[in-house]
């Protein structure tokens, strides 16, 4: 009977996204890399954004070709306006449109507060923050051009911000990563509110600890794992492939109702679990 679910949820998984055109920023490995192939799976065409690691993304987009649609690599620093606009033009040229925008590069540059210089403040802020901007604001351009294509889907457009439960949980070590996800809250939510009525959705996912190699060290070894568990409620580190599946559902109609909306995918790791037995 399980193989039986599990080839049903597999027939309608491949259906919830078929005919549309998705980019990812940052797709060549973690949470963009799983993120890709489910779109691709899922049955969009799929534009892999990276910026170094040509190899990687070749091999996510012949991941991607593997379902019977369309995917290519392209190489682009989010956080430069000239090639995003020339990243989202080439998009439209390949596929004729965007459906899916997922913002999702990201990186770090940790260090305390005294000690960080203005440079790391502002690459973390370049492309964490200004990088989504710059990706929704192109998308957009396009999503308002073509408009509503029922027979694609119920929205002209979907904008996906990878966010952080660091968009309200402080992280000491990481004022820079903690305030450019805290602007990408704000972002969102004002995006969505100014292009809702376009019948855009703008929403967000927020990942906790999730096996990634942006966060290698908090996982790599039976101490770290075990330290890092004690702010997951589930007991378990999450997997790429479980932000991957969100940003499916709330790309698809099935969620076409929810717009302006944060969604935590941290195993209950927003929930103060240091409160669980009285603080």
């Amino acid at each position: 009977m399980t193989g039986n679910v599990n080839a049903s949820l597999g027939v309608v998984s491949a259906q919830l996204l078929r005919g549309q055109k998705a980019l990812v920023t940052g797709a060549n490995s973690g949470i963009g890399l799983a993120t890709a192939i489910a779109l691709g799976r899922a049955g969009a065409d799929v534009v892999v954004n990276y910026v170094v690691g040509a190899d990687e993304a070749d091999e996510v987009v012949k991941q991607i070709e593997g379902f019977g649609v369309r995917a290519y690599a392209h190489q682009a620093d989010v956080s430069d306006e000239d090639q995003v606009v020339a990243m989202v033009a080439r998009m439209v040229e390949e596929f004729g449109t965007i459906d899916i925008m997922v913002a999702n590069a990201g990186l770090q540059r940790d260090a305390d507060v005294t000690e960080m210089t203005l440079a790391q403040w502002q690459k973390v802020i370049d492309v964490n923050l200004t990088g989504q901007f710059l990706c929704a604001r192109e998308a957009a351009k396009e999503f308002i051009r073509r408009g509503v294509v029922e027979e694609v889907s119920r929205s002209a457009g979907k904008i996906i911000s990878m966010s952080s439960v660091h968009q309200i949980v402080p992280w000491s070590g990481h004022v820079n990563y903690a305030s450019s996800k805290g602007g990408v809250a704000m972002l969102m939510q004002t995006l969505a509110q100014e292009l809702a009525p376009k019948r855009i959705r703008v929403n967000a996912i927020a990942p906790g600890a999730v096996r990634t190699p942006i966060n290698r060290d908090a996982w790599s070894t039976p101490e770290a794992e075990a330290d890092l568990l004690r702010l997951i409620p589930y007991r378990r580190v999450g997997e790429p492939d479980d932000i991957a599946n969100a940003v499916v559902a709330v790309a698809s109609d099935l969620l076409d109702y929810v717009v302006g909306t944060t969604l935590y995918v941290d195993g209950g790791m927003t929930l103060f679990p240091g409160f669980a037995t009285g603080g």
